[in-house]
């Protein structure tokens, strides 16, 4: 039997290995070693069964051990899968006369087996295995050396869960990284790994010196596969590029998707430019070519954007970025292609991207002005109305000129808010202006861009600024331009409708630029036609334009509408509107756009605003 200090030193063996990551196995063979020095036995094994499938762990001192225990698995019967099964200490002592185990015990006396010890590795309810202990000679164990066996059972079970545990986190820890790495419909590297390689490839690439890629791989016209065939569709598509994608690539390139339709490829190594040019012209070539899913032909193109890490100083998160702008550049020239990525293209696009987000605190930083344009009655020059034009002062690069700020307001969201901005600073002005000794029927004219015209409530905000500034409706014109007849009629017209009813006049600006011109005047309920300043550039010596004026001008008075003629710059134009019955002129010849103190003085008798125009026009 084992004394008691040597039976310490097993556990404080096994205790040690609590606080280490000591592996599975290696505390099984540790255990049937340390138990054959300090038990008389011949030999041990031990095996962890669990229910279902084979063992998955099997130790054993010797060859002999091994054979044992493998026997006992292979046949399923023998003193292991009885002390498992029952959570009982099974004992042998001389296995010439067991019956209960038929097919296990001639074949193990043959092998030289005479008695066996069997305790069942357990902890509470849960059941690991079984340690065995093998003699070459009969005899049963005395209890003290049953007993020192069955408490190394137990504490090798504490351990073997503890162990076990350690494992299962490891893996699931590893289940997880994997998941939160891939993306969940193709199996494909995500964002965080394909940028983890990326990482590593513009690190290797400042070393040697080579060059690595990334093609940014845009499917086009995907929304409309998602439209016409169904999201099921969709995803079944994405998985069937993604294996083309896969076979067109070389064995250490990586194939990731960002997001929806969007996939990138990481080319490392490469010695000229011209091989990534290789690539994405297999990419084009692999996805062009028809898929059937579902008995449904989907024929989709790919533009793929191309750009390049080398020895610089490249960030990984700016290579991927030049990739994606490169891909948005293929997109503008119509899809279907490859693009390098264009650098000065590119650095407009970061100049809009600043002012874009610039612009969201100029209104509260003061650096939003209202200008003001006279409109001068043609017979006799007097001011009949004003037009607001909006001006961004931008405190580093000067004027911003209305044909950028527009479309960033529109494309940032903000052009809503500005709008609100406008009405709240010009309804004011046209109250104190009308409330003067010579413009008390003065309009105020108003541009409205097409995301405000459609915007939710437009109708209903702009009778909230009306009435909180007590301005007379009739004397509000807004100025809307074709392209609002263009993105939606429909609506335009229900806004339109609920516009007049509030009592404001329309005028529809830029007149003769877009497409049918003559259907807009006939649907929707305009009271202004403005004609556009590229006729009247050439009105004087063009005869084209000339007859064009002509036309609209009497086709709008047939309508019951007005006419104004904007850009008149020269004294013939004017001179030329003033014959075909022009009612209103507009532009530098009279005034140029100015600050609203400005356009006091003009509202003055005897005011000093330097306009020899309108002088000479009421002197004739």
């Amino acid at each position: 039997m084992p004394s008691e200090q040597q039976l310490s030193e097993v556990l404080s063996e096994f205790a040690r290995t609590m606080v280490t990551n000591f592996p599975i196995q290696g505390i099984l063979d540790h255990l049937v070693k340390r138990i054959v020095d300090v038990l008389p036995i011949s030999a041990a094994g031990v095996t962890l069964i669990s229910p279902g499938t084979d063992p998955r762990y099997v130790a054993a001192s010797d060859e002999s051990a091994l054979r044992f225990e493998k026997l006992q698995t292979e046949l399923g019967e023998g003193p292991c899968l009885a002390a498992y099964q029952t959570g009982e200490a099974v004992a042998v002592a001389d296995l010439r006369d067991e019956a209960r185990f038929p097919k296990f015990t001639p074949r193990a006396v043959e092998a030289g087996l005479v008695a066996v010890f069997t305790f069942p590795l357990c902890k509470g309810a849960e059941r690991l295995g079984a340690l065995d202990l093998y003699r070459s000679t009969p005899g049963l164990l005395d209890a003290a050396a049953m007993s020192a066996a069955q408490t190394l059972a137990d504490v090798a079970a504490a351990y073997l869960l503890n162990a076990q545990a350690r494992v299962d986190l490891e893996a699931s820890s590893e289940r997880s990284r994997e998941s939160a790495v891939h993306d969940a419909l193709t199996g494909l590297p995500n964002r965080t790994l394909f940028l983890e390689r990326l990482d590593h490839a513009v690190r290797r690439g400042r070393r040697s010196g080579k060059l690595a890629a990334v093609l940014f791989a845009d499917l086009d016209r995907f929304k409309m596969v998602n439209d016409l065939h169904g999201h099921g569709a969709g995803d079944e598509l994405l998985v069937a590029v993604a294996e083309r994608l896969s076979g067109v690539l070389r064995p250490g390139d990586t194939l990731a998707r960002l997001s929806g339709d969007e996939f990138v490829i990481l080319c490392e190594d490469l010695d000229e430019p011209a091989q990534a040019v290789v690539i994405a012209e297999r990419i084009g070539t692999a996805v062009v070519a028809p898929i059937v899913l579902g008995g449904a032909e989907m024929n989709v193109t790919a533009s793929v954007g191309i750009a390049f890490s080398g020895p610089g100083d490249e960030l990984s998160e700016e290579v991927l970025r030049d990739a994606d702008a490169a891909m948005y550049q293929a997109k503008r020239k119509g899809g279907g292609r490859h693009q390098i990525v264009d650098l000065r293209e590119q650095q407009l696009a970061a100049q809009k991207a600043s002012l874009e987000r610039e612009l969201r605190g100029a209104p509260a930083r003061g650096e939003l002005r209202i200008e003001y344009q006279p409109i001068v009655a043609t017979d006799d020059g007097r001011i009949t109305g004003v037009e607001a034009l909006l001006r961004w002062a931008h405190p580093s690069r000067g004027l911003v000129l209305p044909t950028v700020l527009v479309p960033l307001a529109e494309r940032s969201g903000l052009i809503t808010e500005i709008g609100r901005w406008i009405l709240e600073h010009v309804c004011p002005e046209q109250r104190r202006w009308r409330n003067g000794p010579q413009a008390d029927d003065l309009t105020m004219s108003i541009n409205v861009s097409p995301h405000q015209l459609m915007s939710q409530d437009y109708a209903a905000t702009v009778a909230g600024f009306l009435s909180a500034s007590n301005t007379d409706p009739e004397l509000v014109t807004l100025e809307v331009t074709e392209s609002v007849f263009v993105q939606d009629s429909e609506r335009a017209l229900v806004v339109l409708n609920e516009l007049k009813r509030i009592g404001v006049r329309l005028a529809l600006d830029d007149f003769g630029t877009g497409y049918s011109s003559l259907n807009y005047l006939r649907q929707f309920p305009i009271d202004v036609v403005k004609i556009d300043r590229g006729f009247v550039a050439d009105l004087d010596h063009d005869r084209a334009s000339h007859a064009i004026v002509v036309a609209v001008v009497a086709m709008a008075h047939a309508m019951g509408m007005r006419v104004v003629a904007e850009g008149v710059e020269t004294v013939e134009q004017h001179r030329e509107l003033a014959l075909v019955g022009c009612d209103s002129c507009q532009g530098y010849y009279f005034a140029r756009p100015m600050p609203p103190d400005d356009f006091d003085v003009l509202l003055q008798p005897g005011g000093t605003v330097h306009l020899p125009a309108l002088a000479t026009i009421a002197a004739s």
